[in-house]
Order: structure tokens, then C-alpha cells, then sequence
């Protein structure tokens, strides 16, 4: 069984603060976020970042679908970290200073793939397949947070 990772990066034209919080809201602007491959969103406890339980299914591909329940904790300043319950995923969110008024959101996906042949592809295709859904997140997160600032 190989790790698989999935890593989606982008530049927002807003405060890394701002950005943060955004992606922390998940009882608000975080199920806004989300595209059409989620679904069932669902927060069970907190709402906020650190101690947020958050429920949702995601389908990366139309045979491929995840049931995920995901422990929210903030290991170190400007990131979240989502565990989940059902499966090896875990999905860390950094949010870093980029310039004048801007962050770099980097989203890693990380869990243990399946083994032989199916692995071999799962490794080679799903990292991209995750990361145009991550690269969606992202330009959502991009939108909201200009329009909270001005931009």
C-alpha cells in the first residue's frame, strides 16, 4: 500500500487572516466553497476551526465516492488540519503570507493507497483528479475573499 498525494497551491489577492478565517468558517463560508462533487455537508460539532466535526460526501469520480467524517485541528498558526474518521485521508490547508495583501493556500492530501495494479493507477490518476477539485475550492475561496475585501 503506497501514500498517495494530491497538492494544490494558489495565490489569493487577500489578507492571510482573512483567507484563514474563511476556510475555518465551516458552519458559514466553507460549505460555499465547495463544488458540485460534495455533498451531504453536514457540521456535527464546533463550526469554527479547532474542534469542528464536519460531515460530507465526496465524489471524485462517477464510481468513486468517500463518506467522509473529518476532525478539524490547528496544529501551528495558518493551518487546519482535517483527519478523517472513515479512511487514512487527511488534508492539511496552509495559508501563508505572499506580498503586500495577499496569502499562498497550499491544500495536501495525503492517504494510503490501494495496492497492485489498482494502485498504480490510483496513484497516477487521482492526485489530478483531487487536485482540479481542490483547484475549484480554491478559486471559490479567491472569489469570496476578494469580495470580502474589496477586491
Amino acid at each position: 500500500m503506497a501514500q498517495v498525494e494530491a497538492v494544490t497551491e494558489r495565490t489569493i489577492a487577500a489578507a492571510p487572516d482573512e483567507v484563514f478565517d474563511a476556510l475555518a468558517d465551516y458552519s458559514g463560508t466553507r460549505q460555499g466553497l465547495l463544488p458540485g462533487q460534495f455533498s451531504e455537508y453536514e457540521v456535527r460539532e464546533g463550526g469554527d476551526g479547532e474542534g469542528t466535526v464536519v460531515h460530507w460526501r465526496l465524489q471524485a469520480t462517477s464510481k468513486r465516492v468517500r463518506d467522509c467524517l473529518l476532525d478539524v485541528t490547528e496544529p501551528t498558526d495558518g493551518e487546519l488540519v482535517e483527519k478523517d474518521r472513515n479512511s487514512s485521508m487527511v488534508t492539511t490547508w496552509r495559508v501563508t503570507p505572499a506580498g503586500e495583501g495577499s496569502s499562498r493556500v497550499t491544500a495536501t492530501t495525503v492517504w494510503n493507497g490501494a495496492g497492485g495494479i489498482g494502485g498504480f493507477f490510483e496513484k497516477t490518476f487521482a492526485p489530478k483528479g483531487l487536485g482540479r477539485i481542490y483547484d475549484a475550492i480554491l478559486a471559490n475561496l479567491a472569489a469570496k475573499t476578494q469580495q470580502v475585501s474589496g477586491g
